[in-house]
């Protein structure tokens, strides 16, 4: 369990520090480009999250394999194992997506 505790909280916080350091440096561009920073940011952070879902998990195609295998396969701890990890990068790239909404006064 302490493996899979360690991966879920791992693939929780690249999720997140994705989309809030996307989001911040998209800021930067804009300001640098003489744009509005806040609807940037608030843009690259909805725009992002299923990037930084996938980029936390390791990839996009290797975790459906795993699912679908085992469950064919009738082994069901892998695959709910890999579906909590989604599960766990998901609430990442949304909490980083709130957490950007509520700094720029959208949330």
């Amino acid at each position: 369990m302490n493996i899979f505790l360690s991966k879920a909280v791992l693939d929780f916080f690249i999720a997140f520090g994705i989309v809030l350091g996307g989001a911040m440096l998209g800021g930067i561009g804009a300001v640098v480009s003489l744009q509005p920073p806040t609807q940037t940011m608030l843009d690259v952070a909805d725009r992002i999250k299923i990037w930084a879902l996938a980029a936390a998990v390791g990839g996009t195609i290797d975790p459906m394999r795993v699912i679908e295998s085992n469950m064919l396969g009738g082994n069901l701890s892998p695959a709910i194992k890999q579906i909590l990890y989604l599960v766990f990068a998901f609430l990442g790239a949304h909490m980083g997506s709130e957490l950007v909404k509520w700094v720029c006064g959208k949330g």
